[in-house]
């Protein structure tokens, strides 16, 4: 529990300090995050644990919504430093409720191939949901969990196919 919330600590002083230096570049900005039209891109870095061994992971995403609060996106994992090295791509779907307000629910869905150096590929499908505050109109931080399902998984040997976990981002949209 202890590794989880410097895990946690750690990815949300990251967050705020890409975050502050994003709203001190003083970029243009458009009125809504979230509307028609936007791009938004996100970072992300962390750590992770697989294998019984600890990973740093590095990661970057894009989406455009087609509609005000409709997303698509692909986001991209590397899990390195350890043996074997993970990758991930996840195309997804995510719907942020288009409410005049400074924090948004969201909620979306996910498909995830996971390609293991020595391994099969691994298939995944999961949702998501949580809320996003907005720090400026190009700028917002979101703060959520994740339900993801490994498919084609087989319990009986001793592993979980199922996984819940929280999620911390930040994102930009122009």
């Amino acid at each position: 529990m202890k590794s989880f919330i410097c895990r946690v600590f750690f990815r949300a002083v990251f967050c705020f300090s890409v975050g502050a230096a994003l709203l001190a570049s003083g970029a243009e900005t458009r009125a809504d995050p979230f509307q028609a039209g936007s791009l938004q891109f996100s970072l992300v870095a962390g750590s992770g644990r697989a294998f019984y061994n600890d990973y740093l992971v590095l990661g970057v995403g894009a989406g455009y919504f087609l509609m005000d609060g409709l997303e698509i996106g692909l986001d991209s994992e590397a899990w390195l430093g350890n043996d074997p090295n993970i990758y991930k791509l996840s195309p997804q779907v995510k719907y942020v409720l288009p409410i005049d307000a400074p924090i948004r629910p969201y909620v979306g869905a996910f498909y995830r191939r996971t390609f293991i150096d020595g391994y099969d590929d691994q298939d995944s499908a999961g949702a998501r949901g949580g809320v996003y505050f907005i720090s400026s109109s190009n700028l917002y931080f979101g703060v959520g969990a994740v339900y993801e399902a490994y498919l084609d998984c087989d319990e009986r040997l001793g592993i979980s196919c199922n996984n819940v976990y929280p999620e911390i981002s930040l994102s930009f949209s122009f």
